[in-house]
């Protein structure tokens, strides 16, 4: 089926299921009988992340988005903003398949999926498209980088899926373990969620010799594009359309400009039609090497708005406002993220208007994790003077 009848079928079955998408439509005086194809579907307004989770919390749990029963779902799952995820039936409903068979993962592999199985998605997105596959999953999630390096060992791990700076963690483990590269079994690596710089991929492919690919996805939509062997940007992945947008006026860039992703899911069980991740990338020109058609988006290059990704968990500003008010003893926050050893590093600082005790806190960062999904490695108490004019998140990673 061409994409411009995927479309049209999309707008129709989404307009007479999702009573949130129809007023959208109705809302600018659309029909379906206006949507022809991928070119119409510019005539709907972006429906951006924030207005998601305001339509989420007025009308729980999907914000009246869901074309079909709850019932039918396989599972559901809440997000940082937070968002309720919907995953279908579709054993690689995230549509990751294709990505890590591109990146080399194959038939019979046995993956260590690091992503977490807790409330978000992650976890099962990939569990999914592994066993699709034909991978054999072994499902380790987060943490405990010793018992990841006994793991791989001891059932001859041949991939890993999660996130760079995991997966360095992991091989810097087995290193104190006494391990080198051919004391393990791991041989490909699919990562994602943030950012992998090229010296961090040069320490896995010519140091452990684990072949690295990098894809880029959200909670919300599942995978979006994708890297091949030429390592030269990312393919956009199949079932989905891709959008780069001006942030200021809303009309698409040529290639070489950055601008904000712009993505539609062909799924019109949860029509997400040109919804604005708040990420920001730019076309890539000419067509790649590998021969593949699809069009090649840069990688992230940043975010529209307030929000930051840390250790792969979108930090949002209205979360860090929050705190204020639950803690009125707190007149000023500001989170700064650093790097350290490819490990992102969480501080926030504090400016209390009065002074607590310490096991207040320690409640604190405790709330702090709860709420944001990201544990603070070091809370700093400062003068108000010193963050109060200053902005909410100070990002002072470096990318080397």
């Amino acid at each position: 089926m061409e994409l411009d009848q995927k479309v049209v079928q999309l707008v129709g079955r989404a307009y007479e299921g999702s009573r949130a998408f129809r007023e959208r439509m109705d809302g600018v005086g659309l029909t379906p009988d206006d949507i022809g194809g991928v070119e119409d579907l510019r005539k709907l307004p972006v429906l951006k992340k924030d207005t998601l989770i305001d339509l989420q919390k007025k009308d729980p749990p999907f914000g009246g988005l869901l074309a079909v029963e709850p019932q039918s779902l396989a599972r559901i799952f809440l997000s940082p903003g937070p968002i309720f995820d919907p995953q279908g039936c579709d054993g690689d409903y995230w549509r990751w398949k294709e990505a890590l068979e591109v990146g080399g993962v194959a038939k019979g592999d046995v993956v260590l999926n690091t992503f977490s199985y807790h409330l978000t998605p992650a976890g099962f997105m990939f569990d999914g498209a592994l066993r699709a596959l034909g991978a054999v999953v072994v499902p380790t999630g987060t943490g405990n980088t010793e018992q990841q390096v006994m793991v791989a060992k001891r059932l001859g791990a041949t991939g890993f899926v999660g996130t760079p700076s995991f997966l360095y963690a992991i091989l810097k483990k087995a290193g104190e373990m006494g391990y080198g590269p051919g004391d393990l079994s791991l041989r490909v690596a699919f990562v994602s969620a943030e950012k992998l710089p090229e010296s961090l991929r040069d320490t896995f492919e010519t140091g452990w010799e684990i072949k690295t690919r990098q894809g880029y996805g959200t909670a919300d939509v599942g995978a979006v594009a994708f890297e091949c062997d030429e390592k030269e940007g990312m393919h956009v992945s199949q079932g989905v359309i891709v959008e780069i947008l001006d942030p200021n006026t809303g009309e698409p860039l040529p290639a070489g400009e950055t601008g904000e992703v712009v993505v539609t899911l062909l799924d019109p069980s949860y029509p997400l039609v040109r919804f604005g991740t708040g990420d920001l990338s730019q076309w890539m020109e000419g067509p790649c090497i590998c021969g593949r058609e699809a069009p090649r988006i840069s990688g992230i290059l940043g975010r529209v708005g307030d929000a930051v990704k840390v250790r792969g968990m979108f930090v949002h500003g209205h979360q860090i406002r929050e705190l204020t008010n639950i803690y009125p003893h707190i007149k000023a926050l500001q989170c700064v993220v650093t790097r350290v050893g490819h490990r992102d590093q969480l501080t926030f600082r504090v400016a209390l208007a009065r002074p607590v005790a310490p096991e207040v806190l320690q409640e604190f960062r405790e709330r702090v994790r709860e709420r944001i999904k990201v544990k603070v490695d070091h809370l700093e108490l400062v003068d108000e003077g010193e963050i109060e004019n200053e902005p909410l998140f100070l990002d002072l990673r470096k990318w080397e």
